[in-house]
Order: C-alpha cells, then sequence, then structure tokens
C-alpha cells in the first residue's frame, strides 16, 4: 500500500516509499514451510493417526494465518523519504507514526550484517534534534543508498530555504550574483582569484 499523496503538504514530493525488506516474513515464511513439510510427511505416513492428521492440518492453517498477518503487517508499513521529511508509518487496526523534519536530522547511521549484506537489508539509526531524538528502523532495504538519498534531500532542503530567504529579501539569484561578479572581474575591481573563490562558495549553495 503506497504513502498517500493526500497527506503530503502543498509543495511537498515522496522521493522513496520503502516497505520493509522481505526478511521480515523469514520467521513466519519458515514456520509455514515446516508445518507443510510435517503434513506431507504425516500424509505419507501408512496408518497414521487421524488425529495427528487432523493435528498437522491446524498446525498449517495456524502458520498460514500468521503468515497473511505477517503480509499484512507488512503492506501497512512505510517508511518514507520526502523533500520535507521523513515519515515512518505502521499499524493494522491502530496507526502509529514517527515524523522527522530533514532540517532536524543531525546523524544518519546504518548497520549491516553479513547475511544482511548479502540480501540487501539492514538498520537504520537516524539521530535528531527535539524530542524525538534517537530512532531505530529495521528490516530497512539497501540502508546505504537510504542514507545517501537522506543527505542528498537535507542538503536540497537547505538550499531551497536559502533560495526563498533570497526570494524574501528580494536578492539577486545565485546565477545573478556570480555575474555581477564577473562584472566587477572585468572591470578590475575583483582579481581572476578573487572570482573565482567568491564563485564557487555560490555554486556550492545551490
Amino acid at each position: 500500500m503506497p504513502f498517500s499523496r493526500k497527506l503530503l503538504n502543498e509543495t511537498e514530493d515522496i522521493v522513496l516509499d520503502l516497505h520493509p525488506h522481505w526478511v521480515y516474513f523469514i520467521k513466519s515464511g519458515l514456520v509455514f514451510v515446516a508445518a507443510v513439510a510435517l503434513g506431507i510427511l504425516i500424509l505419507t505416513w501408512d496408518d497414521s493417526p487421524d488425529a495427528l492428521g487432523i493435528g498437522s492440518a491446524g498446525l498449517i492453517l495456524i502458520a498460514l494465518v500468521w503468515v497473511g498477518v505477517t503480509y499484512t503487517k507488512w503492506v501497512t508499513t512505510n517508511f518514507v523519504i520526502t523533500t520535507d521529511r521523513l515519515i515512518y508509518r505502521h499499524g493494522v487496526v491502530s496507526k502509529h507514526g514517527i515524523e522527522i523534519p530533514l532540517d532536524r536530522v543531525n546523524t544518519v547511521f546504518f548497520s549491516q550484517s553479513i547475511l544482511e549484506r548479502m540480501v540487501g537489508s539492514g538498520d537504520l539509526v537516524i539521530e535528531s534534534a527535539g524530542e524525538l531524538g534517537r530512532q531505530d528502523f529495521s528490516n530497512v532495504r539497501k540502508p546505504s543508498a537510504v542514507q545517501n538519498e537522506i543527505y542528498k534531500q537535507m542538503e536540497a532542503n537547505e538550499n531551497r530555504k536559502f533560495d526563498r530567504v533570497n526570494a524574501s529579501r528580494n536578492l539577486p539569484t545565485i546565477p545573478e550574483q556570480i555575474a555581477q561578479l564577473d562584472d566587477l572581474r572585468q572591470r578590475g575591481a575583483l582579481t581572476q582569484a578573487e572570482f573565482d573563490q567568491k564563485k564557487q562558495e555560490l555554486l556550492g549553495k545551490m
């Protein structure tokens, strides 16, 4: 189930919308496979007690229900990166959610065991300013790529804030500022080295 765009702000866009990695199903899946294997073994056992067959059928049904519940939890769990914030929502009947504005994120860590690296899963830890402090997220798909995307959106968000501040002050845009610097260079008010330094500083804010 994708994250509803109705919950976004007016100028906000979804960058990543992730469900947990498929390792989320390992426990319930293994139990279901084991229950089916046991049921097949009992069926092929000559003169097996009826109670044993009924018991194995009940075990398969319970395991199947567990898989269904796990899938329902999986499909209703979203880890979302937008252009403004990080959103984590989960819950089938009762909903729970965490929202962290990008400008409050301090550090993003990821960790992977050898097996998790092989399947592309891992854990993500986000440290932020405010009451939330530290949040841990498990079974994240390609956590290193998610970490990079978070930092990328943090930088883009900061640049947009900078541009909005300039616009509110009626300041020239960065390309306009570079053109003005070039005009000063051509008139001899700036040296080439000074022009190059200021240009790099401005380009770094884009």
